[in-house]
């Protein structure tokens, strides 16, 4: 049998498409190269086994294939307010012990967005100071703090609620939120709250006159990831304590086809928001198409 030597070559459109990907996946490096800088800045923050670098890494990649048309210098923001969101949730998901921890954190972040100089002691105040700081110095930041301090306040609270459910089932037995509740609750995975930072920093002037049209559309995309994520980390929720959609539900189906329906409201909302916001519109279906990839065989967070 005669064996060709000559080398495979892919058809020119799978070239270019991983030329794509490569150059996509060249900005993620840089991202992560900068998200570990900014955790060795705060190691009592990210000390944890979680904060592996396969974290950052993750991070860096979602939000470079999210959008891939800026350049690591404009994503660099987008990667850290991540980076602040999974601090928070580790701060109140598993480090809080009590509801006076947890006070302490929400009146922290809250304080700190409304302009306040965080402790010396508080360095997850500090690393959202640093971003408030360097939103504030667009001056188009004057017109969009309010709906930047309501994404944080929405953020923090969502959390909040989160822990006093957990700690309710713990301690008395209470039951557990309905599948409406939770999903409700959406905010406290932290993905509005960068997503308006994302916007405020890169985006254009029509991106601003539409922010509260794109929040409407982000807080439902939101709800389609709180889902996806909690379909692709089932076991990992049970093994951490954590609350799923599919403890609150009889069957994995009925998520699945709220998903669905979700993804079905999504698409209407984006597709009106497209001539407005185009790139802005593409974003948000992005962030959808990744984590349903994403999640299907891992997902952000590292060892416990």
């Amino acid at each position: 049998m005669n064996v060709s030597t000559r080398p495979a070559v892919a058809p020119p459109d799978q070239l270019s498409a991983a030329a794509e990907q490569g150059r996509i996946c060249a900005l993620a490096a840089k991202g992560q190269r900068d998200l570990q800088r900014q955790a060795a800045r705060y190691p009592d923050l990210f000390a944890g086994r979680p904060f592996d670098g396969a974290l950052f890494s993750n991070i860096a990649l979602a939000i470079a294939f999210g959008a891939p048309w800026c350049t690591a210098e404009q994503l660099r923001l987008t990667n850290r307010a991540v980076l602040w969101g999974f601090a928070l949730d580790w701060q109140i998901d598993y480090l809080a012990k009590s509801r006076e921890d947890v006070d302490r954190v929400v009146g922290g972040t809250l304080a700190v967005a409304d302009g306040a100089t965080p402790d010396a002691d508080d360095p997850l105040g500090r690393l959202l100071a640093e971003l408030r700081d360097e939103l504030a110095t667009l001056p188009a930041f004057a017109g969009l703090r309010d709906a930047w301090r309501a994404a944080v306040r929405r953020t923090v609270t969502a959390m909040a609620r989160e822990w006093d459910w957990k700690a309710a089932r713990e301690r008395a037995g209470a039951p557990l939120p309905s599948f409406a509740e939770y999903l409700d609750n959406a905010d406290n995975l932290a993905c509005t709250v960068v997503n308006v930072a994302h916007w405020i920093w890169t985006g254009d002037a029509a991106t601003h006159r539409h922010l509260d049209e794109l929040v409407v559309a982000s807080d439902e995309v939101q709800r389609v990831l709180r889902l996806v994520n909690d379909l692709g980390t089932h076991e990992r929720d049970l093994e951490w304590g954590d609350l799923n959609a599919l403890l609150l539900v009889a069957d994995r189906a009925e998520v699945e086809r709220r998903t669905a329906e979700l993804v079905e409201r999504c698409t209407e909302l984006l597709d009106r928001l497209a001539p407005s916001c185009p790139v802005q519109a593409a974003y948000l279906a992005r962030q959808i198409g990744f984590s349903s990839g994403f999640y299907r065989s891992t997902d952000f967070w590292g060892e416990r």
